[in-house]
């Protein structure tokens, strides 16, 4: 499925962008379907979101760079249906502190895609020793409390 449509900005950074509703439509999966979005050449895997009425797809920072688009650029967009596993690759430190406390495995295990790809990116990309271990620690905390965050 191609269309074209314009990256938005909402607030100081978040970047996302409309998609029609017969794209939803023809990708026969709901009203939220996993998708790979590719923009420029550039793929990435996603979900279409509802939002104040609207189907929309976010394009994080971390992806508007390789995708070489910013807000009010008008872009060709192609989506595709995502039927791939999505799992989530635990950083050893992690799976060990997760391992050491049964209650926060559990809620872990439990958590979404999305949810469990936060924790794992909120270690995954600590700058020091201490911002890692720092941030197990408050992940483990709020697991076992069965909190997602």
């Amino acid at each position: 499925m191609r269309f074209r449509t314009t990256i938005l900005q909402a607030g100081k950074t978040a970047m996302g962008f409309e998609v029609p509703a017969d794209a939803v439509d023809a990708l026969g999966a709901g009203k939220r379907p996993p998708v790979k979005v590719t923009i420029n050449g550039y793929t990435y895997r996603s979900s279409i979101a509802v939002l104040q009425g609207r189907y929309m797809i976010g394009v994080s920072a971390e992806n508007r760079g390789p995708a070489g688009v910013t807000a009010d650029d008008e872009v060709e967009v192609q989506l595709e249906l995502d039927t791939a596993p999505r799992e989530v690759t635990i950083p050893p430190d992690l799976a060990a502190a997760l391992d050491a406390e049964p209650d926060a495995r559990r809620t872990f295990d439990a958590l979404s895609y999305s949810n469990k790809s936060w924790h794992t990116s909120q270690v995954a990309g600590a700058k020091t020793p201490e911002t890692r271990s720092r941030r197990i620690d408050k992940s483990i905390a709020a697991l076992k409390e069965g909190r997602v965050r």
